[in-house]
């Protein structure tokens, strides 16, 4: 991929565009806004999510398969975790929802973990691991922490909102997904429905 150079301007409270450089012939364009309140999507009608706020794909879609560097080093890859229920969250160190809502992906990855629950956390931070490591430790973090400098990973899942989160169920197929911040009830109530396989 051709190295893009970015510039982070400030916006409103609640926006930050990332303006990329021009590469090449590659035109790179891409806005991260970070969401407090859900993303507004159709469900299907009878979704048990609805209630949640929680939005269901109009079609069983596969989560698309990533290799996305480990802060620990290792590499993580989702298809190495088929068969579990996995919280897909991808974040950054600067957005403040995400850290608001880490600790309690900690407690629920802590909880239910043995009985099939796998958190995978994908920083989009492009200032190198140091920052993303110093965050960890800072919250105490057990779960895995993938790297996506260039927002390769991300732009596979087409994530514009931080934190952005996807379920996905045993199959590997994405159950639900929700832009901005969301309850930690919420995010249980629907680990639990995946866990029992409803």
């Amino acid at each position: 991929m051709t190295a893009l150079t970015a510039e982070w301007a400030r916006g409103t409270k609640s926006t930050r565009k990332w303006r990329p450089g021009l590469g090449g012939s590659l035109v790179f364009a891409l806005s991260i806004l970070v969401a407090v309140a859900g993303f507004a999507g159709v469900a299907w009608a009878g979704d048990p999510f609805r209630e949640l706020g929680l939005i269901q794909p109009t079609r069983p879609t596969a989560a698309a398969d990533f290799t996305a560097p480990g802060l620990n080093s290792q590499p993580l890859r989702l298809s190495d975790f088929k068969g579990r229920v996995v919280f897909l969250n991808f974040w950054a160190t600067w957005c403040l929802p995400c850290k608001e809502e880490m600790p309690s992906m900690e407690r629920l990855y802590r909880r239910y973990k043995e009985r099939g629950l796998t958190v995978l956390a994908v920083s989009v931070d492009t200032g190198g691991s140091a920052p993303v490591a110093a965050f960890v430790k800072e919250l105490r973090l057990t779960f895995p922490i993938g790297l996506d400098p260039r927002l390769e990973v991300a732009g596979r899942y087409k994530i514009w909102a931080l934190p952005s989160s996807f379920l996905i169920d045993r199959q590997g197929r994405i159950a639900v997904m929700h832009r901005g911040l969301v309850s930690k009830q919420t995010y249980e109530q629907g680990i639990l429905k995946l866990l029992a396989g409803s």
